[in-house]
Protein backbone atom coordinates (compact mmCIF):
# COMPACT_ATOMS: atom_id res chain seq x y z
CA UNK A 1 0.00 0.00 0.00
CA UNK A 2 1.15 3.46 -0.81
CA UNK A 3 1.39 6.59 1.65
CA UNK A 4 -0.77 9.01 -1.14
CA UNK A 5 0.29 11.68 1.28
CA UNK A 6 3.35 10.98 2.15
CA UNK A 7 4.34 10.85 -1.59
CA UNK A 8 2.67 13.86 -2.50
CA UNK A 9 4.38 15.50 -0.19
CA UNK A 10 7.82 14.80 -1.02
CA UNK A 11 6.97 15.06 -5.35
CA UNK A 12 5.74 18.80 -4.29
CA UNK A 13 8.92 19.44 -2.12
CA UNK A 14 11.40 17.91 -3.98
CA UNK A 15 10.48 16.78 -7.68
CA UNK A 16 10.97 13.51 -7.48
CA UNK A 17 10.44 10.49 -4.99
CA UNK A 18 11.88 7.44 -4.81
CA UNK A 19 10.33 4.28 -4.73
CA UNK A 20 12.13 1.03 -3.90
CA UNK A 21 10.61 -2.29 -5.27
CA UNK A 22 8.39 -0.85 -7.49
CA UNK A 23 8.72 -3.70 -9.70
CA UNK A 24 10.28 -7.01 -8.21
CA UNK A 25 13.33 -8.94 -9.33
CA UNK A 26 12.07 -11.10 -12.12
CA UNK A 27 10.23 -8.56 -13.66
CA UNK A 28 13.26 -6.01 -13.83
CA UNK A 29 15.02 -9.08 -15.56
CA UNK A 30 12.33 -9.46 -18.20
CA UNK A 31 12.40 -5.97 -18.86
CA UNK A 32 15.90 -6.11 -19.24
CA UNK A 33 16.50 -8.90 -21.50
CA UNK A 34 13.04 -7.30 -23.70
CA UNK A 35 15.24 -4.23 -24.01
CA UNK A 36 17.77 -5.96 -25.32
CA UNK A 37 16.01 -7.93 -27.38
CA UNK A 38 14.95 -4.62 -29.12
CA UNK A 39 18.10 -3.26 -29.52
CA UNK A 40 19.23 -6.03 -31.25
CA UNK A 41 16.52 -6.35 -33.56
CA UNK A 42 16.56 -2.65 -34.38
CA UNK A 43 20.65 -3.29 -35.14
CA UNK A 44 19.51 -5.89 -37.36
CA UNK A 45 17.17 -3.92 -39.64
CA UNK A 46 19.52 -1.19 -40.32
CA UNK A 47 22.58 -0.59 -42.60
CA UNK A 48 24.62 1.17 -39.60
CA UNK A 49 23.62 -0.53 -36.39
CA UNK A 50 27.18 1.13 -35.18
CA UNK A 51 24.53 4.08 -34.79
CA UNK A 52 21.90 2.58 -32.67
CA UNK A 53 21.83 3.08 -29.19
CA UNK A 54 25.83 4.39 -29.14
CA UNK A 55 25.62 7.18 -26.41
CA UNK A 56 23.64 4.56 -23.89
CA UNK A 57 19.81 5.07 -24.99
CA UNK A 58 17.24 3.43 -27.34
CA UNK A 59 14.16 5.83 -27.38
CA UNK A 60 10.67 3.71 -28.47
CA UNK A 61 10.88 0.37 -26.98
CA UNK A 62 7.08 0.57 -26.42
CA UNK A 63 6.63 0.78 -30.00
CA UNK A 64 8.02 -2.11 -30.88
CA UNK A 65 7.43 -4.41 -28.07
CA UNK A 66 4.08 -6.02 -26.05
CA UNK A 67 5.82 -6.37 -23.08
CA UNK A 68 6.44 -2.39 -22.69
CA UNK A 69 3.24 -1.69 -23.80
CA UNK A 70 1.90 -3.41 -21.31
CA UNK A 71 4.12 -2.50 -19.05
CA UNK A 72 3.57 1.41 -19.15
CA UNK A 73 0.27 0.62 -17.84
CA UNK A 74 1.15 -1.44 -14.83
CA UNK A 75 -1.58 0.38 -11.93
CA UNK A 76 1.62 0.08 -9.56
CA UNK A 77 3.33 3.02 -11.60
CA UNK A 78 -0.12 4.77 -12.21
CA UNK A 79 -1.33 4.71 -8.54
CA UNK A 80 1.96 6.94 -7.79
CA UNK A 81 1.24 8.75 -10.87
CA UNK A 82 -2.48 9.63 -10.07
CA UNK A 83 -0.90 10.91 -6.75
CA UNK A 84 1.66 13.48 -8.31
CA UNK A 85 0.66 14.16 -11.70
CA UNK A 86 -2.75 13.67 -12.58
CA UNK A 87 -6.20 11.43 -12.39
CA UNK A 88 -5.95 11.00 -16.67
CA UNK A 89 -2.70 9.76 -17.31
CA UNK A 90 -1.09 9.24 -21.10
CA UNK A 91 1.66 7.58 -21.34
CA UNK A 92 4.23 9.40 -24.09
CA UNK A 93 7.42 7.52 -24.80
CA UNK A 94 9.81 5.03 -22.99
CA UNK A 95 13.69 4.65 -23.84
CA UNK A 96 16.54 2.18 -22.84
CA UNK A 97 19.30 3.89 -20.85
CA UNK A 98 22.56 2.32 -20.64
CA UNK A 99 25.98 1.60 -19.49
CA UNK A 100 28.34 -1.05 -20.02
CA UNK A 101 32.22 -0.89 -19.88
CA UNK A 102 32.11 1.02 -23.99
CA UNK A 103 29.33 3.59 -22.47
CA UNK A 104 30.50 4.30 -18.95
CA UNK A 105 30.65 7.93 -18.88
CA UNK A 106 28.46 10.02 -16.56
CA UNK A 107 25.48 11.61 -17.47
CA UNK A 108 25.80 15.48 -17.96
CA UNK A 109 23.61 17.85 -15.00
CA UNK A 110 20.15 18.76 -16.72
CA UNK A 111 16.45 19.20 -16.96
CA UNK A 112 14.53 16.83 -19.39
CA UNK A 113 11.72 19.25 -20.40
CA UNK A 114 14.15 20.97 -22.64
CA UNK A 115 14.26 18.25 -25.58
CA UNK A 116 10.27 18.73 -25.22
CA UNK A 117 9.43 22.08 -23.86
CA UNK A 118 5.24 21.62 -23.64
CA UNK A 119 3.92 21.05 -20.55
CA UNK A 120 5.62 19.57 -17.78
CA UNK A 121 5.62 15.85 -17.63
CA UNK A 122 6.84 12.58 -15.24
CA UNK A 123 9.17 10.34 -15.92
CA UNK A 124 10.44 7.11 -14.01
CA UNK A 125 13.89 5.58 -13.39
CA UNK A 126 13.43 1.59 -13.20
CA UNK A 127 16.90 0.17 -12.02
CA UNK A 128 16.96 -3.31 -13.95
CA UNK A 129 20.20 -3.97 -12.32
CA UNK A 130 21.39 -2.39 -9.40
CA UNK A 131 22.27 0.97 -9.51
CA UNK A 132 24.64 2.96 -6.57
CA UNK A 133 27.45 5.28 -6.92
CA UNK A 134 29.96 3.18 -8.39
CA UNK A 135 27.83 1.57 -11.68
CA UNK A 136 26.20 5.01 -12.37
CA UNK A 137 22.92 5.85 -10.75
CA UNK A 138 21.20 9.23 -10.61
CA UNK A 139 21.56 12.19 -8.56
CA UNK A 140 19.01 14.98 -8.44
CA UNK A 141 19.13 18.67 -6.73
CA UNK A 142 15.47 19.06 -4.43
CA UNK A 143 13.43 21.87 -5.34
CA UNK A 144 15.02 22.19 -8.69
CA UNK A 145 11.71 21.38 -10.61
CA UNK A 146 10.37 25.52 -9.71
CA UNK A 147 13.02 26.69 -12.02
CA UNK A 148 13.77 26.61 -15.45
CA UNK A 149 17.82 26.61 -15.75
CA UNK A 150 19.85 28.03 -18.61
CA UNK A 151 21.42 24.84 -20.62
CA UNK A 152 24.65 26.61 -22.02
CA UNK A 153 26.82 23.67 -21.57
CA UNK A 154 29.46 22.48 -23.46
CA UNK A 155 27.78 18.95 -25.58
CA UNK A 156 30.70 18.63 -27.75
CA UNK A 157 32.58 15.27 -26.14
CA UNK A 158 30.73 12.54 -28.31
CA UNK A 159 28.66 11.28 -25.20
CA UNK A 160 24.82 12.77 -26.62
CA UNK A 161 23.04 14.95 -24.02
CA UNK A 162 22.99 17.94 -26.02
CA UNK A 163 20.87 20.45 -23.67
CA UNK A 164 23.02 20.25 -20.23
CA UNK A 165 24.28 22.37 -17.81
CA UNK A 166 27.89 23.70 -17.76
CA UNK A 167 30.25 22.08 -14.95
CA UNK A 168 30.05 24.79 -12.61
CA UNK A 169 26.54 26.10 -12.65
CA UNK A 170 24.89 23.02 -10.32
CA UNK A 171 26.08 22.72 -6.12
CA UNK A 172 26.27 19.55 -6.10
CA UNK A 173 26.62 19.74 -2.16
CA UNK A 174 23.06 20.19 -2.49
CA UNK A 175 22.17 16.62 -4.62
CA UNK A 176 20.76 13.91 -3.56
CA UNK A 177 21.92 10.39 -4.51
CA UNK A 178 19.51 7.74 -5.59
CA UNK A 179 20.85 4.45 -5.25
CA UNK A 180 18.16 1.76 -5.41
CA UNK A 181 18.40 -2.34 -6.01
CA UNK A 182 17.03 -4.00 -9.17
CA UNK A 183 13.10 -2.92 -9.85
CA UNK A 184 13.59 0.30 -7.49
CA UNK A 185 12.32 3.37 -9.15
CA UNK A 186 12.72 7.15 -9.22
CA UNK A 187 9.73 9.21 -10.55
CA UNK A 188 10.98 12.73 -11.26
CA UNK A 189 9.72 16.03 -12.84
CA UNK A 190 10.75 17.01 -16.50
CA UNK A 191 12.41 20.48 -14.54
CA UNK A 192 14.38 18.41 -12.15
CA UNK A 193 17.98 18.48 -11.68
CA UNK A 194 19.54 15.28 -12.26
CA UNK A 195 22.44 13.45 -13.79
CA UNK A 196 24.19 10.54 -13.14
CA UNK A 197 27.45 8.83 -11.51
CA UNK A 198 29.40 6.95 -13.95
CA UNK A 199 29.91 3.48 -14.57
CA UNK A 200 33.39 2.20 -13.07
CA UNK A 201 32.32 -1.53 -12.16
CA UNK A 202 33.16 -2.78 -15.71
CA UNK A 203 29.52 -4.41 -15.78
CA UNK A 204 26.08 -3.78 -17.06
CA UNK A 205 23.92 -1.11 -15.33
CA UNK A 206 20.77 -1.28 -17.47
CA UNK A 207 17.59 1.17 -16.71
CA UNK A 208 13.87 1.61 -18.15
CA UNK A 209 12.11 5.34 -18.17
CA UNK A 210 9.16 5.34 -19.17
CA UNK A 211 7.52 9.46 -19.67
CA UNK A 212 4.18 10.76 -18.98
CA UNK A 213 1.87 13.52 -19.32
CA UNK A 214 -1.33 14.71 -17.95
CA UNK A 215 -4.04 13.46 -20.20
CA UNK A 216 -6.48 16.36 -20.17
CA UNK A 217 -3.98 19.41 -20.55
CA UNK A 218 -3.26 21.08 -23.99
CA UNK A 219 0.49 19.46 -25.50
CA UNK A 220 2.35 19.40 -27.94
CA UNK A 221 2.05 16.80 -30.51
CA UNK A 222 5.37 14.49 -30.64
CA UNK A 223 6.27 12.50 -33.56
CA UNK A 224 8.43 10.63 -32.11
CA UNK A 225 5.45 9.61 -29.87
CA UNK A 226 4.35 7.03 -31.56
CA UNK A 227 3.20 4.45 -28.53
CA UNK A 228 1.45 7.57 -27.22
CA UNK A 229 -2.18 6.39 -25.05
CA UNK A 230 -4.48 7.40 -22.33
CA UNK A 231 -3.68 4.94 -19.52
CA UNK A 232 -5.60 5.95 -16.70
CA UNK A 233 -8.71 8.43 -16.95
CA UNK A 234 -10.35 10.31 -19.96
CA UNK A 235 -8.57 12.50 -22.56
Amino acid sequence: MINCAQIQQDFQQNGFVIVPDLFNRDEAKRFKRESQSVIEAVKAETDHPDQVANHGVYVGLAARSPVFQTAVADPRILDILEVVLSPSIEFLSDKAVFKNPQVDFATPWHQDWHYWGGQHKISIWVALDSADVTSGCLKLVPGSHRTISVHDGEANDGNGFGHRLRLDAVDESKAVTAEVTVGGAVFFHDLTLHASYPNTTGAERWTWIPTYRDAQTGDLDYNWAVAAKVVRGIQ
